[in-house]
């Protein structure tokens, strides 16, 4: 018979042999073995576009489409969990990131400017079917491209994008005012959009858990901001915010008619946007699938591990 220390040193073998089992079962499916990621540029009606790829190109394509002020940048997260399985592709618009910055004298800094600018991108890369993953301003830059062609479009992916006029929370009085009279309010527009406050605003929302944030995040974003030029190209473009405001019944139809499949990921610390968006777009397709996560307006932020498995079961559910 073993005496009880020769029983307790048997048990805790037993139980370092299992450890590595243990392990492997508590492990979160994500982050993955990453693929490399290409940095590139190609030219595009004259304006060098530059772009994020990775994964293999014979993968299902997810086409990202970052917000304001962003840049592909915000999508490495999802590169870093998702690209052993997807052909990932994210772009900067002209006058975001790396890609051209054309002086808004020669170029005009529209939605339809820069949805036409990502049609001919994808054109360029030979990109004829993707899933569009679509981000603030993703939204009105990729429901152009839809609208445009559709057939390219397995499904939608939106992440904090707005297409009801409803879903344009309390601080867009501001943003409305300029609409309706931009020299008397392109001063008031400027703090209010691109201050190194809002820019902060912007990420953090009204999270409590602030210690979860990057600062780099808001302040790389803020010295973009201030870079030469930023401020007249910003203010141009939201300027033509307000065609998609006129345009959103024309995207809701486009949902309520063709009922694409669609996820809808929202943060609820977003104060960008109206907190009841994402059931607006359950309403314009209601097989959606909605999840309202406790992270901000750029939701990677801090849950990019749950947005990961998201994106690849609703991929997975597509096939």
């Amino acid at each position: 018979m073993r005496s009880s220390k020769s029983v307790r040193h048997f048990m805790q073998c037993l139980l370092i042999a299992a450890l590595p089992t243990a392990i492997m079962a508590q492990r979160k499916e994500f982050p993955m073995q990453a693929q490399p990621v290409s940095y590139r540029s190609v030219k595009v009606d004259g304006l060098n576009i530059f772009y994020r790829e990775a994964g293999a190109k014979d993968a299902a394509t997810i086409l990202l489409l970052h917000g304001l002020p962003s840049s592909s940048r915000m999508f490495d997260p999802l590169f870093a969990r998702l690209s052993d399985r997807y052909h990932l592709v994210a772009p900067d618009y002209p006058g975001f990131g790396h890609s051209d910055w054309p002086d808004p004298k020669q170029y005009s800094y529209t939605f339809d400017n820069l949805a036409s600018a990502m049609t001919q991108f994808t054109e360029s890369l030979g990109l004829t079917k993707y899933t569009l993953y679509m981000q603030d301003y993703g939204g009105p830059v990729g429901f152009r491209m839809v609208l445009a062609h559709p057939e390219r479009v397995n499904a939608l992916i939106v992440q904090d994008a707005v297409s009801h006029n409803e879903g344009l929370g309390a601080n867009w009085a501001t943003r409305r005012a300029f609409w309706a009279d931009r020299a008397a309010h392109e001063d008031a527009l400027r703090t209010n959009l691109l201050s190194l406050q809002t820019t902060k605003t912007r990420h953090v929302g009204d999270d409590p858990q602030v210690e979860l944030y990057d600062p780099d995040l808001w302040t790389d974003e803020f010295y973009f901001l201030n870079a030469a030029g930023q401020a007249q190209i910003q203010s141009d473009l939201f300027y033509d915010y307000r065609t998609n405001v006129e345009a959103y019944p024309k995207w809701q139809a486009w949902m309520q008619k063709t009922q694409p499949r669609l996820l809808v990921i929202w943060g609820k610390h977003d104060l960008s946007f109206d907190l009841g968006e994402p059931e607006r777009y359950r309403k314009d397709v209601p097989k959606a699938e909605v999840h309202v996560l406790d992270a901000g307006h750029f939701a990677l932020d801090t849950k990019a591990d749950e947005i990961a498995e998201l994106v690849d079961r609703f991929m997975q559910e597509g096939k």
